[in-house]
C-alpha cells in the first residue's frame, strides 16, 4: 500500500465506516480503517460543535497514523428539545446505551412536544500532515416519528421520518439513503475536494 494514496476513515462505528467508504468509492484512493492501522486509542469528543468534534478526531488520528484522515461528527438536532441530543447524540442515554435505549429516551422526552421537526447534521473534517484541516457540512430535514419503523441504517434512523417520502431513514435502501442523508451531502462535498487532491 502506498501511504500517499491512502485515506484513513476515523470511526469505530462499522455502519458509519461502510457508509462513508461507499460514499467515497469514486475517489481514487484506498480507504483504510482504524483497525487496519492497528490504532486502539479512542479520541474523546469534548467539542461543543459537530465541527470541533470532527476536527479533534481527524487531527488526532492523522498524527497517530501519518495518513490523510477523514472523520465525521454527526447527530440529531430536535427543535422541541432545544437542539438535543445534538453533539451528545451517541451518548444521549449514557456511554453504554444501545441505539434502542437512545431512541426510547428521545421518544419519552418528545411525548408532549407540539413540534416534531428535526434534522440530521454532519460535519466532516479532513486532516493532513502539516496542512490546515478542511471541513464539509451536510444536513437533512425531517420529523421525529411516534415509534421506530424500519430495520436499516443505525442510530436514530428508525424514528427519523422523511415527510415527503412517508418513510423513516431506516426504511430506505442504502442507495436511496446515500442520496438523501446528511452524511451523504457532506461526503459528496468531501469527495469533490479529495478528487481534486488525488488528481494532481
Amino acid at each position: 500500500m502506498n501511504p500517499s494514496r491512502m485515506l484513513l476513515i476515523a470511526t469505530w462505528n462499522s455502519g458509519k465506516f461502510a457508509e462513508l467508504r461507499e460514499l467515497l468509492k469514486d475517489v481514487p484512493v484506498e480507504t483504510v480503517s482504524l483497525m487496519d492501522m492497528n490504532i486502539e486509542l479512542d479520541v474523546e469528543e469534548t467539542g461543543e460543535t459537530f465541527a470541533e468534534n470532527a476536527a479533534l478526531k481527524a487531527e488526532a488520528y492523522c498524527e497517530m497514523s501519518g495518513l490523510l484522515t477523514l472523520a465525521d461528527d454527526s447527530g440529531l438536532v430536535v427543535d422541541a428539545l432545544g437542539g438535543e441530543p445534538g453533539v451528545r447524540s451517541a451518548r444521549y442515554a449514557g456511554p453504554d446505551a444501545t441505539d434502542a435505549d437512545r431512541i426510547s429516551l428521545l421518544l419519552s422526552r418528545m411525548q408532549r412536544a407540539q413540534s416534531r421537526s428535526a434534522r440530521f447534521v454532519c460535519a466532516i473534517a479532513i486532516a493532513a500532515p502539516r496542512m490546515s484541516t478542511e471541513f464539509h457540512f451536510g444536513s437533512c430535514e425531517g420529523v421525529i416519528a411516534s415509534k421506530p419503523c424500519g430495520s436499516g441504517g443505525f442510530g436514530y434512523d428508525p424514528v427519523f421520518l422523511l415527510p415527503e417520502l412517508g418513510l423513516t431513514m431506516a426504511q430506505l435502501d442504502s442507495e436511496r439513503k446515500n442520496m438523501l442523508s446528511h452524511r451523504a451531502a457532506a461526503a459528496r462535498r468531501a469527495a469533490q475536494s479529495l478528487g481534486k487532491r488525488f488528481s494532481v
